[in-house]
């Protein structure tokens, strides 16, 4: 069968006695850098040589069929470099191509970077989704479809990237949201910022070393309409209060964000003068 082994993110003590083991007797060993596998299986003090197999992106839909043809007669080990294979890592068109030829599929659970940046993080963990990396196009527009999520968000971003998706994000779901950003999960130099997401965008304004998970809050729920929210944000202005500071109590009270309120407040007097 197909064999899903989950490898350390970062700690190689996080290692499982079953990974171990599987590595000993393992005769076929799928890894989406080879290299890596056998610097793991030295680090882990595993003397078996199995045959190695390179499935990555590039060409795990080209190499599926064979490997699941391959896991007919004997068990296929897949690793990827750090985690559980196919999430957000080669794996997936394997699995898919295996349960459609009838072959087997179990796996070998152990260390996630999700989990341990959700759990770090502080914010929610009863309901959260999983978004994989911020795609490179578009990442502006993606942040604003997640906008109203109410679960929380968790996200894989490049260190280099991490400013500009910081200060994306800020503006998209306001500068008040809660956030973490957790980088070098389980390594020597873990770090775990928390913080509203105008605060880590300032933090981070000149990016950020190793491997990094986003994580942030769900969208608060909403209490009736936009247009309801801003007559109540212009009655209160009208009784003497200051934009701000209605924006700010009317945002408390029906969940729409500060800024959003402020600036459709601004519009419609704008639009009003017009």
């Amino acid at each position: 069968m197909i064999v899903l082994a989950a490898t350390p993110i970062g700690n190689l003590g996080d290692a499982s006695r079953r990974l171990v083991e599987t590595l000993q007797s393992a005769t076929v060993v799928v890894a989406e850098d080879t290299r890596t596998a056998t610097h793991l299986m030295r680090a882990l003090g595993v003397e078996n040589r199995p045959r190695l197999i390179a499935l990555h992106e590039h060409n795990e839909r080209a190499k599926s069929a064979e490997l699941v043809e391959l896991a007919r007669e004997t068990d296929v080990l897949v690793l990827t470099d750090a985690g559980m294979p196919s999430v957000s890592d080669p794996g997936f068109v394997l699995v898919e191509t295996a349960i459609a030829a009838g072959v087997g599929v179990t796996t070998l659970p152990g260390p996630s970077a999700v989990l341990t940046a959700l759990v770090l993080s502080g914010l929610p963990t009863d309901r959260f989704v999983f978004e994989g990396f911020l795609p490179r196009k578009g990442r502006a527009a993606a942040l604003r479809a997640l906008a109203d999520e109410p679960r929380t968000l968790v996200l894989f971003e490049a260190p280099h990237r991490i400013a500009a998706a910081l200060a994306d994000a800020r503006d998209a779901m306001g500068p008040d949201r809660r956030a973490a950003v957790c980088r070098e999960l389980t390594k020597r130099f873990e770090e775990v910022a928390r913080g509203t997401l105008a605060e880590l965008a300032d933090r981070f304004s000149e990016g950020a070393r190793g491997e990094i998970v986003l994580v942030i809050d769900g969208a608060p729920m909403r209490s009736g309409d936009l247009q309801t929210a801003l007559a109540d944000v212009a009655s209160r202005v009208s009784g003497g209060e200051r934009l701000k500071d209605a924006a700010a109590v009317v945002a408390e009270s029906t969940g729409f964000g500060k800024r959003e309120l402020y600036e459709a407040a601004l519009a419609a007097r704008g639009g009003a003068r017009g």
